[in-house]
């Protein structure tokens, strides 16, 4: 196994998560939550 110089660690690229993907994924479960509440919890209009 070869050890890895700090400059040599600091241009590795990968692994973490995309923000826009992060963004996405928060929306849909926004948009989840809120068909589930109004499913089950149905609310007039005024």
């Amino acid at each position: 196994m070869k050890d890895l110089t700090n400059k040599e660690l600091n241009e590795i690229n990968g692994g973490g998560i995309n923000l826009g993907i992060g963004v996405l994924i928060g929306a849909g479960i926004t948009f989840l939550i809120g068909v589930i509440d109004g499913f089950f919890r149905p609310l007039k209009c005024n």
